[in-house]
């Protein structure tokens, strides 16, 4: 059993910075993909980013590519989402999730889901 734990969310301003990290525990998840999303109030959970194993291939929703970046931390077990630039438009309450295989941008493709910790960005 895996059990993910984010942190890392709060109230900014538009145009400031956030760093959410997302703790695993259990089963390691050195060989798994690790996917954040979110969801905003009266909307469905959207994808935002997700990273392979190795840390090596990202990929990104096309409304934060080029202002969130996402890498992973192996030695402590955890993946992290900087947030930069940020919109009122990206307020929500954002999940990571852990997979074992390939980068999905697909929540269904998920097997292990945090509880959600949530970003407010005021204008």
């Amino acid at each position: 059993q895996v059990q993910l734990v984010e942190s890392g969310g709060g109230l900014v301003q538009a145009g400031g910075s956030l760093r959410l990290s997302c703790a695993a525990s259990g089963r390691t998840l050195s060989r798994s993909a690790m996917g954040w999303f979110r969801q905003a109030p009266g909307k469905e959970r959207e994808f935002v980013a997700v990273i392979d194993w190795s840390g090596g291939s990202t990929y990104y929703a096309g409304s934060v590519k080029g202002r969130f970046t996402i890498f992973r931390d192996q030695a402590k077990n955890t993946v992290l989402l900087q947030m930069n630039s940020l919109k009122p438009e990206d307020t929500a309450v954002y999940y990571c999730a852990a997979r074992y295989g390939s980068k999905s941008s697909s929540l269904y493709d998920y097997e292990y889901w945090g509880q959600g910790t949530q970003v407010t960005v005021s204008s």
